[in-house]
C-alpha cells in the first residue's frame, strides 16, 4: 500500500539533513593537504561570512539540520567575534536545536577565547588535528604545530567543557617505524579523547608529498601499512575504543553522526568554497576559488560543479560501497527496494566472489568485510563500482 502524502511528509521530516561548511583559511599549507585553502586577511574573512549568509540565502532550507560540522582550512583561524557571526547566521538557519556540531581546530589555534565562543553557541563536538605528537613526524607533514601545543590545545578543549573529543592522527608516515606509530596511538589514548580517527598517508596530486613521491624521495609500501593497519585496530580494541569505520574508533556513544549519515547516504547542504551538496535530485560541490564563489553569490547564482543526478541505483551504489567500511555493513534489502533497476545480478556476483575469497560475510542480506576485506576496502569499492557500470551508462 502507498503512503499517504502526510505519512510521505512526516517520514521526509524525520530523514536527517547535514550541513557541512568549508572554512577555507590556512596559514600554512602541509605537505599532504589537497582541500581548498586559501590565506587569510582582514578583508577575505569578512567577504567569506557574508558569503555563506547570501548562499544560505540561496538554499532550499526543507526540514530541520540535524548535523553540523566545519572543517577546511583552519575554522580556528577565525577570531572570536568571526567564529561568533559565523556561528550565529549558521544557527539561524537550522530549524532548531542540532543532535551534533562538530568543528575541526588545528592544535595552533586554539585558545580559550574561541573555545568560549564555540562552547556558547553550541558546538559539541571538536576535532583536533593532531597527526603526530613526535616533531619529526609533524615536520616531514609541514604541521605548523608543536608537541607542547597539542598538549596544551587538549587540556584547554578538556577544560572548555565539550560533550566530544576526536584527535586525528596519520600513519604510514614517511620513515615512521611501527613502534612510532604505537607510540603516538598510546600517547593519544593515554589523553583518553572520546573518538579517534586515524588515517592512513594518502598521496595526494598536487601536493608536496605527491612531488616527494614522483621524485622519488619518498616510497610506497603496501605491506608496511597493511601491517600498521591491523596492529591499530588491534590495540586501540584493547584500550577500549570500539572501530566503527575503517579509519574511526570511538567511545560508547561518541561515534560522529554527521559522518554516519553521508555515509548512509542521506541528504547535506556544503557552504563556502569547494563544499560539496547532496540535496534533492542531485550532488555537485561549489567551486573551488574564494573570488569566484563570492562572484557567483553577488549574482544571486549558487554554483555546484561536477553535477550528478542523484538516481536511486547511484545512491544505492554508494551506500554500498561506504557502508562496507563501516563494520556494522549494509543491509543490501532497503537498497534493492529503493533500486529496482540497479543491475543486482551482477553485484552479487561481485560479492559472491569477495565471499568466497574471505574478504566478506553475508548473513541473509547483511554484508560486511572481514578485517582482510577492510585491509582492501577501496579496491573492494573499485569493484562494486564496475559492477554498477551497466546502469551508470544508461543514465
Amino acid at each position: 500500500m502507498s503512503r499517504l502524502p502526510t505519512e510521505q511528509a512526516k517520514a521526509e521530516a524525520l530523514k536527517p539533513l547535514g550541513l557541512y561548511v568549508h572554512v577555507p583559511f590556512c596559514a600554512s599549507t602541509c605537505d599532504f593537504c589537497a582541500f581548498y585553502q586559501t590565506e587569510p586577511t582582514a578583508a577575505r574573512v569578512k567577504q567569506f561570512i557574508e558569503g555563506i549568509a547570501r548562499e544560505a540565502g540561496l538554499v532550499d532550507w526543507a526540514r530541520p539540520v540535524s548535523t553540523i560540522f566545519w572543517g577546511g582550512g583552519t575554522p580556528g583561524l577565525l577570531a572570536p567575534r568571526d567564529l561568533a557571526r559565523l556561528a550565529e547566521m549558521v544557527r539561524s538557519r537550522c530549524g532548531g536545536p542540532v543532535a551534533e556540531w562538530t568543528v575541526e581546530l588545528a592544535p595552533a589555534s586554539v585558545t580559550a577565547e574561541r573555545l568560549a565562543v564555540l562552547r556558547e553557541v553550541g558546538v559539541t563536538r571538536v576535532s583536533l588535528g593532531v597527526q603526530s605528537f613526535r616533531p619529526e613526524m609533524l615536520d616531514a607533514l609541514g604541521r605548523a604545530h608543536s608537541r607542547e601545543q597539542i598538549f596544551r590545545a587538549y587540556e584547554r578543549v578538556r577544560a572548555a567543557g565539550f560533550p566530544s573529543v576526536n584527535l586525528d592522527l596519520m600513519f604510514a608516515l614517511p620513515g615512521q617505524t611501527a613502534e612510532e606509530w604505537m607510540d603516538d596511538l598510546r600517547e593519544a589514548a593515554a589523553l583518553s579523547p572520546d573518538h579517534l580517527s586515524t588515517y592512513c598517508l594518502t598521496f595526494e596530486e598536487d601536493t608536496k608529498l605527491w612531488v616527494k613521491l614522483s621524485q622519488g624521495r619518498v616510497k610506497l609500501d603496501p605491506e608496511h601499512e597493511a601491517r600498521l593497519y591491523e596492529a591499530t585496530w588491534e590495540q586501540l580494541a584493547v584500550m577500549g575504543y570500539s572501530q566503527y569505520e575503517v579509519s574511526n574508533f570511538a567511545r560508547p556513544g561518541h561515534p560522529c553522526l554527521h559522518n554516519l549519515n553521508t555515509w548512509r547516504m542521506h541528504e547535506w547542504i556544503g557552504l563556502g568554497p569547494s563544499a560539496a551538496s547532496q540535496q534533492g535530485n542531485c550532488r555537485g560541490a561549489n567551486v573551488s576559488d574564494l573570488e569566484q564563489w563570492l562572484g557567483h553569490l553577488e549574482k544571486g547564482q549558487r554554483v555546484t560543479e561536477d553535477r550528478v543526478p542523484l538516481t536511486s541505483a547511484l545512491l544505492a551504489e554508494d551506500a554500498l560501497i561506504f557502508g562496507l567500511r563501516m563494520n556494522a555493513g549494509v543491509d543490501l534489502a532497503n537498497w534493492r527496494d529503493l533500486a529496482p533497476d540497479a543491475p543486482w545480478a551482477a553485484v552479487d556476483d561481485t560479492l559472491a566472489t569477495f565471499e568466497s575469497g574471505g574478504l566478506l560475510f553475508r548473513s541473509g542480506n547483511l554484508v560486511t568485510l572481514t578485517n582482510r576485506g577492510r585491509l582492501i576496502a577501496d579496491s573492494i569499492g573499485a569493484e562494486i563500482m564496475a559492477a554498477f557500470e551497466p546502469i551508470a551508462e544508461t543514465v
